[in-house]
């Protein structure tokens, strides 16, 4: 099974090393190809994978589609992402950058060959150092830190159809009526998840008491080890932010400074560990429970049956108000 599994592997590898390609695919770059072809005036690239990406090409596609504007959508991987050389499309007037800025330079570089305006949309702190005072004047960036790109996209379209108007000359709205609302809730999901804003619940997150645990590679028993923690299935993109706040509470609490997020997993639990401070190590713990990690941030699965039979064990040891601290976030 191993040796066939290698096989296909190797196989699959030497088909892409000879298209070359990767994400950059053919059907993309004969996209690209017809519409040069066709003297298509507007390029809408979108972050793949992304939802705030494919949010934000569906809000380039109907403005356009209600100005009746030929549009190409594509999407753009990091992974082989197409090339300045790639988008030179003669008679080429726009280009959209939806949820990214592409490599340093790129929408400069596209400005330049294609003699195009390039408007980009981004939220992430990492872009700012690439919005300097020397971009070609055609360049544009919408970039909000408090903002998801798709929530700006929404907004930029949204305001640039009202401002156009329809052929007709009645004012469109980007979104049926009965639809915005709901595509709004929407967009509020994204926002939150795109720009990692959530709380802990008010009341006191559950003390887990491991009062002892060995380990299997040095047999060392480390006794009282405590932190804090939370149930957060449904949210466990957020583990890292939850937990990190954890364990400054956990700290602030005179206990060990590890905050602990736990979620279902496969129908087992997951528990991911970690901490603010530095002479702390969290994946001595992770290892004891076969897991793995580095010092600050570490994991492990464990069973629902182990996991409730050392509830059942260490119950004895924690009075009942302490047991309903049980929180689910």
């Amino acid at each position: 099974m191993m040796r066939k599994w290698w096989r296909t592997k190797c196989a699959l590898g030497q088909i892409l090393r000879l298209r070359g390609r990767g994400f950059r695919s053919d059907a993309a770059l004969k996209a690209i190809s017809i519409a040069g072809e066709e003297r298509v005036k507007n390029l809408a690239l979108y972050n793949y994978p992304s939802l705030s990406g494919s949010l934000s090409a569906l809000f380039a596609h109907l403005f356009h589609s209600h100005l009746n504007l030929p549009c190409l959508l594509l999407p753009f991987s990091s992974v082989e992402p197409l090339r300045v050389e790639d988008l030179c499309i003669e008679g080429l007037e726009r280009v959209y950058l939806l949820d990214f800025l592409g490599p340093k330079r790129f929408a400069d570089a596209l400005s330049r060959g294609s003699s195009c305006e390039v408007i980009g949309f981004d939220h992430r702190k990492s872009v700012l150092g690439q919005i300097t005072s020397d971009h070609p004047d055609k360049v544009t960036f919408y970039v909000d830190l408090e903002k998801s790109s798709s929530t700006a996209a929404y907004e930029y379209f949204s305001s640039k159809l009202v401002d156009l108007n329809s052929p007709d000359g009645n004012v469109a709205s980007l979104l049926n009526p009965e639809v915005e609302d709901r595509m709004k809730m929407v967009l509020k999901y994204i926002e939150d998840m795109d720009l990692r804003r959530w709380s802990l619940p008010d009341i006191n997150a559950f003390r887990i008491g491991l009062r002892e645990w060995r380990s299997k590679l040095n047999c060392i028993t480390n006794p009282y080890i405590y932190k804090q923690g939370v149930r957060a299935d449904g949210n466990s993109y957020l583990s890292d932010e939850i937990g990190k706040q954890l364990s400054a509470r956990s700290a602030a609490a005179g206990l060990r400074p590890i905050g602990a997020v736990i979620y279902m997993q496969r129908n087992n639990l997951k528990m991911c560990l970690r901490s603010t401070d530095s002479a702390t190590d969290t994946s001595e713990i992770a290892k004891a429970y076969g897991g793995g990690g580095s010092a600050s941030s570490s994991s492990f699965i464990i069973r629902m049956d182990e996991y409730n039979q050392w509830l059942s064990v260490n119950a004895s040891r924690w009075s009942k108000g302490m047991m309903h601290h049980f929180v689910k976030y």
